[in-house]
């Protein structure tokens, strides 16, 4: 056994402080030099007294050492032992005009980025987005800086290039980041929001992200967007996304009128189904939250990392070894102040030295 915690039959939990073969070497030899001094001073009542009392402090200090404890809960875990993964819809609908009135939704996903990246300070961060294809835009890094600013750079596909786009195209190389993450250290939960507006526009049904579930401990699926639906700009890729005036147009409608995108709950609700999380429908006057509580306030963890809480009961050997230590040290601070004292007496008028 190592000095890792152990458990007790009647649910007391050990933590100690040291490996267990060294604790009992310790134990023992103080134990038994004590134990002896004890025997061999039962003759002289103030030493007795003294050698006794050390053997209570030998003893409180062996139980301090072993650190008992009961179960008291799940330990929190915090931020800093957080991976958190943002996988966000750049397909041309995530620049439809219905986010805050007639703003584009990708406003609110940069807005939300950002957000939830201070809320979970100390946590690491990556940024994967995706349209006709998946693309890893920051691998994990602890400076989320970096992420808010690749996410507030970040435009729709080129309106000229799309073809059609399917919402789980990320699902593959989330589960590839996830695993790796997870690989490298098991300790460390995963979170992953996934920020989009549920819009199929491939000709095949969507995927799954089935595959990334069993490495995913917390996170949410954001929705964007509204049911009434919002043009979206043409996207040229030369200059940002306001350079633009034109509309995308329906081209399958007589007359082709601006083209509408409308959000698709239920098909953000399934992404949260496969992913185990909860799907949460964003607008402009909410804060985030809500949506990281979970992880802000340390209820994620990983299996590895999730720990059961104990509750210390050290301190009450702790209040008497702490006592009993004054006690000695006052016994000290006198016997130094008679050695003291003595020679003074020797050196008394009347007395020569020969």
């Amino acid at each position: 056994m190592t000095a890792a915690t152990a458990a007790l039959p009647a649910a007391i939990v050990l933590q100690p402080v040291l490996p267990w073969w060294l604790l009992a070497v310790l134990g023992v030899a103080l134990l038994g030099f004590v134990g002896w001094r004890v025997v061999a001073e039962r003759g002289d009542r103030r030493l007795l007294r003294s050698w006794v009392r050390r053997l209570v402090v030998v003893a409180l200090l062996l139980v301090v050492a072993v650190r008992p404890g009961v179960p008291g809960g799940s330990a929190q875990a915090s931020t800093a032992a957080l991976n958190v993964f943002f996988v966000v819809d750049t397909t041309s609908s995530i620049a439809a005009e219905d986010w805050d009135g007639d703003r584009p939704r990708l406003e609110g996903v940069r807005s939300d980025v950002d957000a939830i990246a201070s809320e979970l300070a100390g946590a690491r961060f990556s940024l994967i987005s995706f349209d006709s294809t998946a693309v890893l835009r920051t691998p994990l890094t602890d400076d989320a800086a970096a992420v808010v600013t690749a996410a507030s750079v970040m435009n729709q596909e080129i309106t000229y290039y799309s073809s059609g786009s399917s919402i789980t195209e990320a699902s593959d190389l989330l589960a590839e980041r996830l695993q790796e993450a997870r690989e490298a250290d098991p300790e460390r939960a995963n979170v992953v929001y996934y920020l989009g507006d549920g819009e199929q526009t491939a000709d095949e049904a969507p995927g799954s992200f089935a595959a990334a579930a069993a490495d995913v401990d917390g996170g949410a699926v954001l929705g964007y967007g509204t049911a009434a639906g919002g043009r979206m700009k043409v996207f040229d890729g030369y200059g940002d996304a306001y350079s633009s005036t034109e509309y995308i147009k329906d081209r399958t409608q007589p007359g082709e009128p601006d083209a509408l995108s409308v959000i698709d709950e239920d098909a953000l609700r399934t992404i949260a189904s496969q992913l185990g999380v909860d799907y949460v429908h964003r607008e402009a006057d909410t804060g985030v939250g809500a949506v990281v509580a979970d992880a802000r306030d340390g209820s994620v963890a990983s299996d590895e990392g999730r720990a059961e809480a104990v509750v210390d009961l050290y301190w009450i050997a702790a209040v008497p070894l702490f006592l009993l230590a004054l006690v000695e040290v006052a016994v000290v601070a006198r016997a130094l102040a008679e050695i003291r004292v003595r020679p003074r007496a020797d050196r008394a008028p009347g007395r020569t030295s020969s």
